[in-house]
């Protein structure tokens, strides 16, 4: 199986884990999810402008800017799940975001997309990229907590 395969696999498969999940349940944590690619895709323009990686191997012809099976499957879904089991509970949800995101930064990307040659750090270390995605993580818990008291106050009225 090729690089561009397991990219589109990477890409769609998290999605079909919705169907697993109540109707409810994905208008609850869909925002946070969205918002979620929205921050992934500014950090993205961020460090191809500063080159903090490059990426070599995409399946869109924008992939050299954007990791778009990264930004707008895994990562996206993996936001969903976690906030879906964690969100209650504030530590919780920051110790599943720190392991999360040292094994994306240091066991993922360093044994798979470095190796395989699909992106490399350039102007970053993955220590400085597990920092953004724990401080992404911080911002996005701050919008949810956000997002569930608009939700609130509206069913009250």
């Amino acid at each position: 199986m090729g690089i561009q395969m397991i990219l589109w696999i990477i890409l769609v498969l998290p999605w079909f884990s919705l169907f697993f999940v109540h109707r409810n349940t994905i208008k609850r944590f869909m925002p946070v999810t969205i918002f979620s690619c929205f921050l992934m895709s500014i950090i993205f323009q961020i460090a191809y402008h500063y080159e903090w990686w490059t990426i070599h191997i995409s399946i869109v012809p924008w992939g050299y800017i954007t990791d778009v099976s990264f930004a707008y499957g895994i990562f996206a879904m993996g936001t969903f799940w976690v906030f879906r089991l964690t969100s209650h509970r504030f530590l919780s949800f920051l110790l599943a975001n720190i392991v999360m995101d040292f094994l994306l930064s240091f066991v993922v990307i360093k044994s798979f997309l470095l190796k395989v040659g699909v992106a490399e750090f350039k102007n970053i270390a993955p220590f400085h990229y597990f920092l953004i995605t724990v401080f992404i993580s911080l911002i996005l818990y701050a919008y949810h907590r956000w997002q569930e008291k608009i939700f609130v106050n509206h069913d009250e009225s």
